[in-house]
């Protein structure tokens, strides 16, 4: 089964890593919460959080390490050296990583987002389209760069799109979840 890692920061989109965990769970997917510094986390709607554990040289074992949005849990992803080095390091090996809303200016800060196809929160998009080489904007709720095993998502409307996807990536059917969920009533 795989092993899943969602970063939360102080100032991240509950929404957006919470519905991560969840679903992934409810798929019996192994899924940490990983705090970047803390174990604690106060998010941006003034939820606390308590992770199972803090970011550290074990993110090399995970199949994803996904990264919520939040503008101010996005910046502080983006400027963690130890989360930069250990994001590049699961890249260089070929190791999928998601992140969506704000989260892509961490990817896009990483070197990760170079030649890739990706989607995030509307209006962040011409910074990174602009200061990364090759970057491709799309619309889509849910973007996969299959190339670069990048996942990507546009917000907080679309976690659980975002948590079906990132099942999907890992070879995980999330059609049982779609249905108890009423996800499959949502769409139509």
């Amino acid at each position: 089964m795989p092993k899943v890692a969602v970063i939360f920061a102080d100032g991240c989109e509950e929404i957006e890593g919470l519905s991560v965990v969840d679903v992934l769970r409810r798929l019996q997917v192994s899924c940490d919460m990983v705090g970047l510094d803390d174990i604690h986390v106060m998010g941006a709607h003034d939820i606390a959080l308590t992770c199972d554990k803090v970011v550290g040289d074990d993110l090399l074992t995970y199949d994803m390490v996904v990264l919520p949005g939040g503008s101010g849990g996005a910046q502080r992803l983006r400027d963690s050296a130890q989360l930069q080095h250990l994001m590049q390091t699961r890249s260089e090996a070929g190791q999928w990583n998601a992140a969506m809303c704000a989260a892509p200016i961490a990817l896009a800060r990483y070197g990760l987002l170079t030649d890739t196809t990706f989607t995030m929160y509307p209006g962040m998009k011409d910074d990174i389209a602009s200061e990364t080489p090759g970057a491709r904007f799309s619309e889509d709720m849910v973007v996969v760069d299959q190339d670069h095993k990048i996942l990507t998502s546009r917000g907080p409307a679309t976690a659980l799109a975002f948590a079906f996807g990132i099942a999907e990536v890992l070879g995980v059917d999330p059609a049982p979840q779609k249905e108890a969920m009423l996800w499959n009533y949502l769409m139509k």
